[in-house]
């Protein structure tokens, strides 16, 4: 008798292990596939700015410095490797962008542009779009996150050397307003 008790745990032990092992490698998928996903718009992003910025070079040619600190935090940004450095260089991508769209407000004829209205649209589409893929990729953090921390994925997470992913967060200085100084 003692022992079809002790034998019942160890296969409630190895059901509870193997249904946590496997939720795990599920979130670790979903956690890749949101990162690549928000990769792709982040991509997307970066092809379009060069036009944009060409679009811009027409109207604004003494705005060169502007300009050239666009293409330099995009190559930046482009060049990441890893969650946590593309997370730093998309906030300074992020802060040169706004710089870009508050010098245009200083160039009437630049807003009538068919082009740069154009391009701006589809800007703001895809920054839509990285924004939702950048809450699905955060919403699978928390997922992934709670269940290393509550027991008995805690366990399971140890055995399997799990450790936190980080959110892909707004830095402090993507809240600020833009200040263009002329």
């Amino acid at each position: 008798m003692y022992w079809y008790a002790v034998g019942a745990l160890v296969v409630i032990a190895i059901i509870l292990f193997i249904v946590n092992y496997n939720g795990f490698i599920s979130l670790r998928n979903k956690l890749e596939e949101a990162y690549a996903t928000m990769d792709v718009y982040l991509k997307k992003r970066y092809d379009l700015i060069p036009n944009l910025v060409e679009t811009v070079k027409g109207y604004a040619t003494h705005e060169k410095d502007t300009l050239e600190n666009v293409i330099k935090a995009r190559n930046m940004a482009m060049a990441s490797q890893g969650p946590e450095q593309k997370q730093a260089n998309e906030t300074a991508f992020a802060g040169s962008l706004k710089s870009l769209f508050a010098l245009s407000e200083n160039y009437p004829e630049l807003k009538a542009d068919a082009g740069f209205r154009q391009l701006s649209e589809q800007l703001m589409n895809l920054e839509n779009e990285i924004s939702q893929a950048r809450k699905y990729y955060n919403a699978v953090v928390k997922t992934f996150n709670s269940k290393i921390a509550m027991f008995p994925g805690n366990i399971v997470a140890s055995l399997m050397n799990l450790t936190r992913y980080e959110y892909f967060m707004v830095d402090s200085n993507e809240r600020e307003n833009v200040q263009v100084k002329f």
